[in-house]
């Protein structure tokens, strides 16, 4: 159970890492809608203020990490005694991310987990980086990546190695303990 909370909180947090201020003014609303609903849970992290271990790092990886100013997180909990609105969540976020501006980076699944990355801009360089994790035992997670000159190809890179990254779980905990 750890281990599931540990991988989609990192997974989250890379997808906050890799979104960046844009226009998407239905995403910014469904944030700013929820941020402190029933279920929700909403965190902002200066790149700065959490500390990764870079020492393995790629210089592709230093330069999309350092492209990087701030992650916005949203998340929700499901239960089993709301699933029709854990369902209904769940659709209004993949409509919003099914809009043609959003464009597919990277999808995959792994023992029941949904990470799905997707950015507006050019392949050159990305306005904003979304990183949508869901686990339906678990919930959902919403990271956009905030930062300048930010280049897809690189952030994925950046993604895999924040997954073997040593990141200090004190600093991600909040959202770790809100899946529990």
């Amino acid at each position: 159970m750890q281990r599931t909370i540990k991988f989609i909180a990192i997974t989250l947090f890379t997808a906050v890492i890799l979104t960046s201020c844009g226009n998407d003014a239905s995403l910014q609303r469904y944030y700013v809608d929820h941020q402190e609903a029933k279920n929700f849970i909403s965190q902002d992290f200066p790149l700065s203020m959490i500390d990764i271990d870079k020492s393995n790092f790629t210089d592709a990886q230093n330069e999309a990490y350092n492209s990087v100013n701030k992650l916005n997180f949203l998340g929700y909990k499901a239960s089993e005694n709301d699933s029709e609105t854990y369902h209904a969540e769940i659709t209004k976020v993949k409509t919003i991310l099914s809009d043609k501006k959003y464009q597919d980076l990277l999808d995959f699944s792994d023992k029941g987990k949904k990470i799905s990355v997707k950015f507006i801009g050019t392949e050159a360089e990305a306005d904003e980086v979304v990183i949508f994790g869901s686990a339906k035992d678990m919930g959902f997670g919403i990271v956009r990546i905030l930062g300048d000159d930010m280049n897809p190809e690189k952030m994925v890179t950046l993604i895999n190695a924040l997954q073997h990254a040593n990141i200090e779980e004190g600093q991600i905990e909040n959202i770790m303990n809100f899946f529990k």
